[in-house]
């Protein structure tokens, strides 16, 4: 649809520079309120998405939190139990020495078979490098190194510490305006690297571990000694620092999950802001036209003039009524 101003309507307006500009006018107003309704609708939807974004990243990261509180009870769990077997009696430390003299003073069991099986398959366990590894991983209080941690970015470490102090959204938004996304998304993958690394270096000793317990449960079947009780505890304890160290990680992916869902939000208020602005200023550009168009009516009495102005400022009530009303 274009808007065409009649001959003798242009004849009417004073031939200067201001009357070229009057006659104009309401064609360039009309062009510049629908580009600026287009960027608005452009932005309420990009806030939209972000909203849709934040809300799907707040489920990744309240999944995360959900592996952090079951690592956490499981921990808690695993020491509660190994101070029950403490108070129980006396813990004695398990080496590879020690369960062979256990698997070598061991009779059968009565009608246990395989008690020579596995005894043969404890000593080759021992024996070999995993087994030795298990060993040592279940006896010494640190867990296996995963490679260095990467090097985290000064603002989100702060923004981090922002969030679990639950400082004021005001600051954690002034933190986060100097981080960009793909910063984020860069200390995201590292956070998950470490997850994977560290399953990748926990999985095989957590095979020999299961393997050894296996072993030392049918040694003592029907038997007496405390070996496999020994090493239960010990087991225990490795679980307990093993979940300790997996929860920590799940703590670092769900707090930089937290920090893209406030980034989100904070995109989607700075589109649903621009929206506004640009509905705004469309709204200048249809009151331009309308004051455009009654200059140009004002020497004559134009019906149709008269009634597009009529319509325009219905318009504009009707938005002025849906903005402040609805």
């Amino acid at each position: 649809m274009t808007l065409k101003i009649p001959d003798a309507l242009k004849a009417d307006l004073p031939p200067s520079l201001w009357g070229k500009l009057l006659s104009a006018t309401p064609i360039v107003m009309t062009v510049v309120a629908t580009i600026l309704a287009g960027l608005a609708s452009s932005e309420m939807t990009s806030a939209q998405y972000d909203r849709a974004l934040g809300a799907q990243l707040q489920s990744k990261a309240g999944d995360q939190w959900g592996y952090f509180q079951a690592k956490k009870m499981r921990s808690a769990l695993q020491h509660n139990t190994l101070d029950l077997l403490a108070s129980a009696g006396e813990l004695h430390p398990v080496e590879a020495g020690v369960i062979q003299r256990a698997a070598e003073q061991m009779p059968p069991a009565p009608g246990a078979a395989g008690t020579a099986e596995a005894k043969a398959e404890m000593a080759a366990l021992l024996a070999s490098p995993a087994g030795t590894a298990a060993l040592q991983l279940l006896n010494q209080d640190e867990l296996p190194a995963t490679g260095s941690a990467p090097a985290a970015d000064r603002q989100v470490v702060a923004a981090i510490d922002a969030v679990e102090a639950s400082a004021p959204e005001s600051e954690i938004a002034g933190l986060l305006a100097g981080v960009g996304s793909a910063v984020l998304d860069r200390e995201l993958r590292a956070a998950r690297g470490q997850v994977q690394a560290f399953d990748g270096a926990m999985k095989p000793t957590e095979q020999a571990i299961a393997a050894l317990e296996r072993l030392v449960v049918r040694l003592q079947a029907g038997g007496g000694g405390t070996l496999s009780r020994d090493f239960m505890a010990l087991r225990m304890r490795h679980a307990a620092r093993r979940y300790d160290a997996e929860a920590r990680l799940n703590q670092a992916v769900a707090d930089l999950l937290e920090l893209q869902v406030r980034k989100s939000n904070l995109s989607a208020e700075r589109h649903h802001l621009r929206s506004q602005r640009f509905f705004f200023g469309m709204l200048g550009a249809q009151m331009a036209v309308i004051i455009a168009t009654f200059a140009m009516a004002a020497r004559q009495r134009n019906l149709l003039w008269s009634l597009a102005a009529a319509a325009g400022l219905g318009a504009v009530a009707f938005a002025l009524y849906v903005f402040l009303k609805v």
